[in-house]
C-alpha cells in the first residue's frame, strides 16, 4: 500500500507540468469528437434498436400507452447519451496510454530516475497490441457480467474490478517498455501484480467522480509510471546486491 500511495503522491507533483496538462486536453478532445461523430451517424439506429428490444419484453403493453410511449423515447435517448460518457472516457484512456505515455515516461524518468538504464525490452507495436488485448478483455468482461450489474453488490464491485484490470494492463507495459528488458518486465509484473491491481482499483474509484474523471487518464498514467519505474529501480538494486 505504501508504494501505491507514494506513486499517487508523486504523480500529483508531476501532473501540473505544462507538458502534462497539454496531454490532458488533446486525447479528450479527439475522443469526444470521434464519439459525437459516431453518434450523429448512428443515433437513429441505436434508438430504434433499443426501442425494439424493450418492445420485445414484458414491458411492451406498458410502453404502448400514450404518455409512456413518449417518455420511453426520451428515456432511451438519455440512456444513450449517458453511455457516451464512459465510451469517451475509455477512448481517451486508450489514446493517452498509447500515444501519451512516451512523453510521460520521458518526463518522469528524466526528473526522478535519470540513472535508470534504458534497455528497450518492448516497442510501440507491442504497446498497440497490448492496448487491443486490454480493450477486448475489458469489453468482453463488461458484456458478460452486464446481467450481474442489476444485483446491487455486483453493481458496485464489477465496474471497479473491470477498470482495475484495464488500467493496470494498459499502463504497465507503456510505463516499462523503454527502460526494462523483456526478462525484467516479466519478473516485475509477477512481483508487483498486487500493487498494480490496487493502483488500478484506486484509479477506477477516482474515475467514477463526475467530470473530474475526464481529467484523470494522464494522472493515472503518471502514477503507474512512478510505481513501475521505482519498482524497476528496486529490482535492479536487488539484483546487484
Amino acid at each position: 500500500m505504501r508504494h501505491v500511495v507514494s506513486a499517487l503522491a508523486a504523480a500529483l507533483g508531476s501532473f501540473f507540468h505544462p507538458r502534462m496538462l497539454i496531454l490532458v486536453i488533446w486525447p479528450l478532445l479527439v475522443a469526444t469528437v470521434l464519439w459525437l461523430g459516431v453518434a450523429i451517424f448512428f443515433w437513429g439506429g441505436w434508438v430504434s434498436s433499443l426501442t425494439g428490444m424493450l418492445q420485445s419484453t414484458s414491458m411492451q403493453q406498458w410502453l404502448e400507452q400514450g404518455f409512456m410511449a413518449v417518455a420511453a423515447h426520451y428515456l432511451i435517448g438519455i440512456l444513450l447519451a449517458l453511455l457516451l460518457f464512459p465510451a469517451i472516457y475509455v477512448t481517451a484512456l486508450l489514446i493517452t496510454a498509447t500515444f501519451g505515455m512516451p512523453a510521460m515516461v520521458n518526463h518522469v524518468a528524466k526528473k526522478h530516475y535519470p540513472e535508470l538504464e534504458v534497455k528497450k525490452g518492448g516497442s510501440f507495436t507491442g504497446s498497440l497490441w497490448n492496448a487491443l488485448i486490454a480493450t477486448f478483455v475489458y469489453c468482453a468482461g463488461w458484456v458478460i457480467t452486464l446481467p450481474l450489474w442489476l444485483i446491487s453488490p455486483f453493481a458496485l464491485v464489477l465496474p471497479i474490478a473491470l477498470m482495475a484490470y484495464l488500467n493496470q494492463r494498459l499502463f504497465r507495459y507503456d510505463a516499462l517498455y523503454e527502460h526494462a528488458s523483456g526478462e525484467e518486465y516479466g519478473l516485475l509484473i509477477g512481483r508487483i501484480s498486487g500493487r498494480l491491481y490496487l493502483l488500478g482499483a484506486i484509479s477506477g474509484l477516482l474515475q467514477l467522480i463526475p467530470l473530474v474523471g475526464f481529467l484523470l487518464p494522464v494522472y493515472v498514467g503518471l502514477a503507474f509510471t512512478h510505481l513501475c519505474l521505482s519498482e524497476l529501480k528496486a529490482l535492479r538494486a536487488g539484483a546487484v546486491s
